[in-house]
């Protein structure tokens, strides 16, 4: 059996950077992902392979995406080396100093046992890990950026905050799309990079190594100081033994790797130290399945769950006045398949004369090009404008018309592809309330979320989206699944969540689990309420910050957790 100083489960924002640090120690790790790794240009764009990249092993399914569907929400995460750095859209904010509350809500409250200025260290430890920069906005290609600028014009409109947050991308220097990246292929693929190509795909994987996802940043740097990174490795089980776990889990690699008709194999390792990091949903599911072998586990597991207040909206079919008739408009581009998905952010803290508003950002949502051709050549509305075609063809033909040139009649059927070029999505988050709690349901994860204690802070986003779009000049449509008492989330966060005491948290403010000397969480689950910006970087300096406690601890006490 090998035995392992940490072992570290999933890597994520806060695995990646746990295994990382500890490897940087002189630790010895072991990282367990259940996904596959993903080189630039193994990203599926075809609609065959894209069917097939979802997770759901039972199905021997292996793919990068996993969703989850409760009642009141649906989930979708991320299963691969590199977590959800895969699919996310770049963007590190560092969580408001504000917004660290200590506030009761019905039926509970949030309460963060760390502040801003525990975190600011780790934030910029990890901004410099991730190569945070802001979009290039001010020079050419990117200074004519059309979503961009229609946000800082509507931001400055409506007086709202606006900013270009970091993005943990490659831009180049001085910014170039598509040029190679000096040293590129240093990294655990072996792949070559380039610059970000502007072509909005980081949701569904850059095919081009323009992200610094964490495979390429900390992952890379855990390989090269002889980290053992073990995929397709799904954990199932673990327990405490005497100076330390042991850890069981499901080796899917042969049949991920192409054989049916491959069974998963079994296999056990023993550490010293245990850092969970499966994520809100994984680590929660974890515990909770295996609470049998911690009774002494807080009563406050599944408790604390939140969506980050993640909404969608859509700006639709923008308008602008004409400079040489400003009595008549025209179509706006807003263009949201050009540049990364996310480039720029509006924040806004409170209502006016409304202390209790629960504050939330707003960001530009770009996905890539070939979805404006779903959407606007369609089958219903192409069958239309080639059956025109065709008969004005026909046309011609009985009336022996001698117009040989048909370039117009050509575009016309092809369409003018004004709605996706005036349209673009809002995607907003924030500070939702945290009174959601999962629970095991005949061995599956559930959850009990009710949505009405939010009401307020979805109705103040659904206004603010509305005027954004009204001064955009376009109409506005929120996500239809609102209408449903639905909602879904790329953010899912708490769970396992911290408290200053085991009945207010599973973990203290450094992500130790009460009671279980020697396991710690690292991940969006220890979160005692929603970050409210996009949580990758608060959960990523968390996971800095309680590395270095794992590492003192060890240090004082390499033999035995402490």
């Amino acid at each position: 059996m090998d035995v392992f100083d940490a072992v570290v489960v999933g890597s994520g924002f806060g695995g990646s950077v746990t295994a990382f640090r500890l490897a940087e120690a002189d630790l010895n790790v072991c990282l367990l992902e259940r996904g596959k790794p993903f080189p630039p240009g193994s990203f599926p764009r075809s609609p065959h392979d894209a069917a097939k990249n979802f997770w759901d092993p039972d199905s021997r399914l292996y793919g990068m995406y996993d969703m989850w569907s409760f009642s009141k929400l649906d989930a979708l995460v991320s299963s691969g080396l590199g977590g959800g750095s895969l699919i996310y859209a770049n963007v590190l904010i560092r969580k408001p100093e504000s917004w660290f509350v200590h506030e009761s809500f019905d039926g509970g409250y949030e309460d963060w046992p760390v502040t801003r200025e525990d975190l600011d260290p780790h934030y910029g430890r990890v901004e410099t890990m991730m190569g945070a920069q802001p979009y290039p906005f001010g020079v050419p290609p990117y200074r004519d950026t059309p979503k961009t600028l229609a946000m800082q014009q509507a931001a400055s409109q409506l007086g709202l905050p606006w900013e270009l947050p970091r993005l943990a991308v490659s831009f180049g220097e001085p910014p170039v799309p598509g040029a190679p990246i000096k040293g590129g292929e240093d990294n655990l693929h072996h792949s070559p990079r380039s610059t970000c190509r502007l072509v909005g795909e980081c949701d569904m994987g850059c095919n081009f190594g323009s992200k610094n996802s964490l495979d390429f940043t900390y992952l890379s740097a855990a390989d090269r100081l002889g980290s053992d990174i073990r995929t397709l490795c799904e954990v199932r089980s673990f327990e405490p033994v005497r100076e330390g776990f042991l850890v069981s889990y499901i080796d899917h690699g042969a049949a991920g790797g192409g054989d049916p008709l491959a069974p998963p194999e079994l296999h056990t390792v023993r550490t010293r130290r245990l850092i969970l990091s499966a994520g809100a949903l994984g680590t929660t599911y974890l515990l909770l399945r295996n609470r049998s072998a911690f009774p002494a586990l807080s009563p406050a597991l599944g408790t604390h769950f939140s969506g980050n207040g993640d909404f969608l909206g859509l700006v639709v079919k923008a308008r602008e006045k004409r400079r040489d008739r400003p009595g008549e408009t025209v179509p706006r581009m807003l263009e949201p398949s050009f540049g990364p998905v996310i480039t720029s952010a509006m924040r806004l803290d409170r209502k006016e004369n409304d202390d209790s508003a629960r504050g939330f950002y707003i960001e530009d949502a770009g996905y890539p090009e070939f979805l404006n051709w779903l959407v606007e050549h369609n089958v219903l509305t192409m069958s239309n404008r080639v059956t025109r075609f065709l008969l004005r063809r026909g046309w011609s033909q009985l009336t022996r018309t001698a117009r040989s040139r048909v370039g117009r009649q050509l575009g016309d059927a092809m369409g003018k592809g004004l709605f996706t070029a005036t349209s673009i999505p809002l995607l907003g988050m924030g500070r939702d309330v945290p009174n959601g709690r999962m629970f095991l349901r005949d061995g599956h994860l559930d959850l009990d979320w009710g949505l009405a204690a939010s009401d307020q802070y979805f109705d103040h986003m659904n206004e603010t989206m509305m005027r954004v779009s009204r001064s955009l000049g376009g109409r506005y449509a929120s996500n239809p699944l609102w209408w449903l008492n639905r909602l879904i989330t790329v953010h899912p966060v708490g769970g396992a969540p911290m408290g200053r005491t085991e009945r207010e948290g599973v973990v203290d403010s450094f992500g130790r689990v009460y009671g279980y000397p020697g396991l710690s969480i690292a991940d969006g689950s220890v979160m005692p309420g929603p970050v409210g910006p996009n949580p990758s970087l608060t959960i990523a300096a968390l996971a800095d910050r309680s590395a270095e406690r794992i590492i003192d601890d060890h240090r004082h006490n390499p033999t035995r957790p402490s």
